[in-house]
């Protein structure tokens, strides 16, 4: 018959592992950040051409300090347009060395069945920051502001 303190102990080992894997696992799935003057938007990736394409289209709402990051493969004027977008947005263009370099703010959805007009950048970007309308008036965004990215 088998010693009981060698069951119980290769049970707690066995429970301390599985508990380390699920910590280590959750600890690795950090919540992507975007940061303008240490104020911190949560934020959904848009990296992929797909993504990027659909955005924010068809959302109801938007959580008060979040957004969505469009990355893009290297610096240029971005347009962007509200088709499809059910929500008004503040636009935030940053450059490839973290600094915003455009803003647009209290971008309006666009009606279905109008054409939808170009939100065009009057400096180039390599990523784009879309969070609620008067987010950036209320935390004061402005251009020149340094930003920084956590867990991206």
């Amino acid at each position: 018959m088998k010693d009981p303190k060698i069951l119980l102990g290769a049970l707690i080992i066995i429970a301390a592992a599985i508990i380390f894997l699920f910590v280590k696992e959750k600890n690795t799935g950090l919540q992507p950040q975007v940061c303008v003057k240490n104020i911190c938007f949560n934020v959904e990736i848009a990296k992929t051409y797909f993504k990027r394409g659909k955005g924010l289209m068809f959302r109801k709402n938007l959580i008060e300090k979040s957004g969505m990051l469009f990355v893009f493969e290297h610096p240029n004027l971005y347009p962007f347009w509200m088709k499809n977008t059910l929500i008004s947005l503040d636009m935030i263009w940053i450059s490839e060395d973290k600094k915003v370099v455009f803003i647009h703010k209290n971008a309006q959805p666009c009606v279905s069945g109008t054409i939808c007009e170009n939100i065009n950048p009057q400096a180039p970007a390599s990523y784009v920051l879309e969070i609620n309308a008067g987010e950036a008036d209320k935390e004061e965004i402005s251009i020149g502001d340094s930003v920084s990215f956590i867990n991206i």
